[in-house]
Order: structure tokens, then C-alpha cells, then sequence
């Protein structure tokens, strides 16, 4: 039996960044992936998806050349290229995962993995099954997409995520069930590319993890790109019978049916922790979470968990900095439990949109004082000359000590700007000294500055 100081059990972000740090810090390492390395995140989420979602900017620029000065008097769209350029891009990435696992000595376990007791792990493919021991077990086997009882998924006419990046054929109306970050995306992709899409969701606005204000800019902006918005909705019954799907939608003004070509679900996910042998070694879980403290420990030692598996938000980069911070316990290392209010979320539809901390409503329900500045790119010179003027940078601090306690933005290529508020929040910046910071111009991140100028009644551009 083949024995590791470490092995990893799941190759996405959190995986494979956890055995790569194992292996900088001195373990020998494996990592065990029954299908491609990489994980979801690469494979079928993050990456590939904001492929698709760039051949539908660029689709989206053709359509207003006119509006640079531009004449481009024939364009089309070739659906199978863009999915065929979105799936190359995946590989890629895969690829370049290989190429880490072997730069830093690496053993890669395929097949798939449970996890004995007495500190073993069992890897079967092919009906053969091996046995690897270990010090230390980390599991990080991740999500997929969760299926409700009234919207089951045939991969045909009821799709989730994965199958809404490979469709043979573009539909030609698409119903988007929920309207979280992975059904958002998908509604902006399918409504550039040329699809009737509508949005359902449940709550009473889109994107509700977001500033309520946030929520209401993407509703005018999807609504004005041709996206229909149901909200306070809920689809009861799917019909599937004959050509297309017929879709049953209860709202307060009563049910609705809508037809379409397919219904994508994208209404959260579920764990993958099924025939892990979670429950034959005694690991707790609780609630289709697998149980840990500060440290990813598990109620059992020589046993971590890490990324979606926990109760942790549910993003690639969280399950990498959790992985890291695992590691480097184990090793000895002095580290500090993940700040979780200080997590970045990142929504990649055109306008984009990004957060970090507490919304408006948040901060007053906690009790603060607060002060609040607003921007919008409308003001700002890079977004107009851009063409890309919808949007605005929301900021929200402490009035008493000045603690930037939320920063939230809609626009364009606010993805690539919320760190800054990321950093400057962990640095424990003050708003003023977020203000005397000189930002570039021409800029996006201006807004930053000005936001918060307008938050200390200093703004200059409104």
C-alpha cells in the first residue's frame, strides 16, 4: 500500500490549490479526481462559462459597431464554435492543472475515492479498487446542481448548468429558474446570443444575496436588453410532453404558463458527499455539510474538509483559501481563521456585478450609523468614453470610526475593481484614507474614490 503525509480527495480550485501548497510546504502529496482535473470550477463552472460569456460581449459589440463609429455591415453567430471555444479553453485549463501536479511532484490517484478508516483512502476504476494511507485526508469533492422536487432534470428538456454548456443547438426561448449567480450568466449568454430568455425567481427581487439597490439596477438592465423578469414566482409543474416544455408558474396574480424550448434550473446545489464513506468512519454532517472547525477539521483527526462541502460560501476562491489554510496548520504554521465577511462575490453578466461585506440594509439591521456614498458610471469619463456607462459604486462605512463595512458595484469590469475594497477592508482602511488614495484617470476605479467622496459629502463629479 502506497502511503502520503497528505492526500486530496477532489481536483477543483480547492483541491488542486490545497495539494500544491501541501507540496510547497514539504508533504508528499496526491490528489485523487475521478473525472477531469480541475474540478467543476474549471471544467464546467467558472472557466468555461465566462468563455461563452465573452463571445456574447464581443457578439453584443458587433451589434452596436455603430455606436464607436464603426461599420460592420454583415456579422453572425456560429453557436457550435462558441460552445466548441468555450469547451478548448476548459481543456486548456485542465491541462495546465497536469502541468502543476507534475511541476510539483504530484501523484495523481484517478478514479473515485472513499475514505476508510485508520486514516485510508480507496480509489476504484474500472471495477479495480487500490488502498493509499495517509496522515492526513482532505476532502474536497465539491457540488453539483441541485434538483427540486416539482423541476426534475432529464438533461434534455430540463437542464442544469453543465448541459447549458454544450446544447447541440441554441434555443430559441429558454425559461431560467433562479436567479443566483449561475442562473444570471446564463440568462445574459442566452439573451445575447438571440434567445427569448425569462427569469424566475422565488424572492421578491433578482440577485437577493445582493444591496437591494444592486438588484433593482440589474432588473433595469436585463429588462431593457429583452430579458422577461418573474419574481415572487414559482414554477409547480413542468410538462415535457411533446415538442418543447410548458412550464406552470405560480405568482400573487395567480398561474401562468409559459412554453419554451428548455428550462434550465440553476436553484442552488447540493454537496457531493454520497458514497463517500463518510458515514461507515463517523464524520459528522449536518444538513448536507460536512462538519469542521476554524481549521477544517473534522470530528475526526487526520480529517478535513474544505470548500463546498462546508458551510462556507459556495466560490472557487474560497475553497482555494480554505485549502491553503488547512495545509499550512497541518504544517505548523501560524494562521488565523478565514475572515467570511470579508469573501468577495462576483456575478459575471454584462453589467457585472461585484460585493463584499454588509448590504445598506445589513449595517442599519446590525445597529450601525452608517454613511453611504453612491457613484454611478454615468458621471465617469472612462465609462462614457467605453460606451459602458450603466451602473454605479455603492459604499457603506461606520460614521463613528469610519470602517468600510460594504462596498457594492454594478458595471462594467467591476469584477477586476472589488478588490480593492477587499484589500483595503482587511487592511482595516479608514474611508478617509480610501479618499485621499489618488486614484488613476481615465478610470474605472475612480468611481471607488468618488463613491466614497460622496459618502463624506466631498464628491467632485456629481
Amino acid at each position: 500500500m502506497s502511503s502520503y503525509d497528505i492526500i486530496v480527495v477532489g481536483s477543483g480550485p480547492g483541491g488542486y490549490v490545497t495539494a500544491i501548497r501541501a507540496s510547497q510546504l514539504g508533504f508528499k502529496t496526491a490528489i485523487v479526481e475521478k473525472e477531469s482535473l480541475g474540478g467543476v470550477c474549471l471544467n464546467w463552472g467558472c472557466i468555461p462559462t465566462k468563455a461563452l460569456i465573452k463571445s456574447a460581449q464581443v457578439f453584443d459589440y458587433l451589434k452596436h459597431a455603430g455606436e464607436y463609429g464603426l461599420i460592420v455591415k454583415e456579422y453572425d453567430k456560429d453557436f457550435d464554435a462558441v460552445v466548441n471555444r468555450s469547451r478548448n479553453v476548459a481543456a486548456g485549463m485542465s491541462k495546465g492543472v497536469q502541468f502543476l501536479m507534475k511541476k510539483n511532484k504530484i501523484d495523481i490517484l484517478n478514479g473515485h475515492g472513499k475514505i476508510l478508516a485508520g486514516k485510508k483512502v480507496s480509489v476504484t476504476q474500472n471495477n479495480k479498487t487500490e488502498e493509499y494511507s495517509a496522515s492526513h485526508i482532505i476532502i474536497a469533492t465539491g457540488a453539483r446542481s441541485r434538483e427540486l422536487p416539482s423541476l426534475p432534470q432529464d438533461g434534455k428538456k430540463v437542464i442544469g448548468y453543465r448541459e447549458a454548456m454544450t446544447l447541440p443547438q441554441q434555443p430559441k426561448k429558454l425559461i431560467v429558474v433562479g436567479s443566483g449567480a449561475i442562473g444570471i450568466e446564463f440568462a445574459y449568454f442566452y439573451n445575447a446570443m438571440g434567445t427569448e430568455v425569462t427569469v424566475v425567481e422565488y424572492q421578491d427581487r433578482i440577485v437577493p444575496v445582493e444591496d437591494e439597490e444592486i438588484s433593482k439596477q440589474l432588473e433595469r438592465s436585463f429588462k431593457k436588453s429583452g430579458i422577461n423578469i418573474l419574481t415572487g414566482a414559482e414554477v409547480t409543474l413542468v410538462d415535457t410532453k411533446g415538442k418543447g416544455v410548458t412550464a406552470t408558474i405560480k405568482t400573487a396574480k395567480g398561474e401562468e404558463k409559459l412554453k419554451a424550448d428548455i428550462v434550465l434550473s440553476a436553484v442552488g446545489i447540493k454537496t457531493n458527499i454520497e458514497n463517500l464513506g463518510l458515514e461507515d468512519v463517523g464524520i459528522v454532517v449536518d444538513r448536507d455539510k460536512i462538519l469542521v472547525n476554524d481549521f477544517y477539521q473534522t470530528n475526526l483527526p487526520g480529517y478535513y474538509a474544505i470548500g463546498d462541502v462546508t458551510s462556507g460560501q459556495a466560490l472557487a476562491h474560497v475553497a482555494s483559501a480554505e485549502g491553503i489554510l488547512c495545509v499550512e496548520k497541518i504544517a505548523g504554521q501560524h494562521v488565523e481563521p478565514l475572515d467570511y465577511g470579508n469573501i468577495p462575490g462576483c456575478t459575471y453578466c454584462l453589467p457585472e456585478i461585484a460585493s463584499v461585506g454588509m448590504t445598506e440594509a445589513q449595517a442599519k439591521e446590525k445597529g450601525y450609523d452608517i454613511k453611504v456614498g453612491k457613484f454611478p458610471f454615468s458621471a465617469s469619463g472612462k465609462a462614457q468614453a467605453s460606451g459602458t456607462s450603466d451602473g454605479f459604486v455603492k459604499v457603506i462605512f461606520d460614521a463613528k470610526y469610519g470602517e468600510w463595512l460594504g462596498c457594492h458595484m454594478i458595471g462594467a469590469g467591476v469584477t477586476d475593481m472589488i478588490a480593492e475594497a477587499v484589500l483595503g477592508r482587511k487592511l482595516e482602511t479608514t474611508g478617509h484614507e480610501v479618499l485621499k488614495a489618488v486614484h488613476p484617470h481615465p478610470t474605472m476605479s475612480e468611481a471607488m474614490m468618488e463613491a466614497v467622496a460622496d459618502a463624506y459629502d466631498e464628491v467632485i463629479h456629481l
